[in-house]
């Protein structure tokens, strides 16, 4: 079955460009095109969509805010941010809003395509790496979204799940934190997906918030 898939943007020039590009593919489609998060929104309501590739920047709801509306709803597609410039804030917001990763929009045909698919099988198209940079960078200077209460929550770990936890919110891969604790990469697999479980979470950059959120993570990527 083809990946389902709503581009939202204001720029009709931008939406062509990425329609041309994904209707080459044949396994996906392109469902609908929105012009702003609203529309985004109301459409998913009768549209059943896989993957929302999300712009900021637009007028009447923006990006972050349809991201969390949509993030917050019963199983919600998954989002993949766009933004125009690398280490953007928007993109940070968009991760702690829900999104499942971001990407840049001149980024390549063949990357985008890759993470749209690995969006889909339920992975995070952003390296923790790089999320940390966002993290150091905007997290003394933005709001909290609230989270700190679910720091009781990371106290339900096992020893060893807060091991790989706090590995996971380094930026380390599933075959770097297999080598470091001497352990298979799917006992490690196994290890993130119960962190979380356990902790509410969609995926790896969501682990990484909120080990920054909680104090778990400072800034630099160093365990606390």
């Amino acid at each position: 079955m083809a990946i389902r898939v709503m581009l939202v943007d204001d720029q009709v020039l931008l939406r062509t460009g990425f329609r041309m590009v994904l209707d080459a593919q044949p396994d996906m489609e392109i469902v609908a095109e929105a012009g702003d998060g609203q529309e985004a929104i109301d459409t998913l309501g009768s549209t059943a969509v896989d993957v929302v590739l999300m712009d900021v920047r637009m007028p009447r709801l923006d990006g972050v805010e349809a991201t969390r509306r949509i993030c917050a709803q019963a199983d919600p597609p998954k989002v993949l941010i766009l933004t125009t410039f690398d280490l953007d804030e928007y993109a940070f917001s968009g991760l702690k809003a829900g999104a499942s990763g971001f990407m840049l929009k001149d980024v390549p045909p063949a990357e985008l395509l890759s993470a749209i698919r690995s969006v889909h099988s339920g992975d995070a198209v952003v390296a923790p790496s790089t999320t940390r940079r966002l993290l150091d960078r905007f997290s003394p200077m933005l709001p909290s979204s609230g989270r700190e209460p679910q720091h009781k929550h990371v106290e339900r770990l096992t020893e060893r799940e807060r091991e790989v936890m706090l590995l996971v919110a380094q930026g380390l891969s599933n075959g770097e934190i297999a080598g470091r604790l001497v352990l298979s990469e799917a006992t490690v697999k196994t290890h993130v997906g119960r962190i979380l479980t356990k902790l509410g979470l969609r995926d790896r950059v969501q682990v990484v918030v909120l080990a920054y959120e909680t104090g778990l993570v400072r800034a630099g990527g160093q365990a606390g």
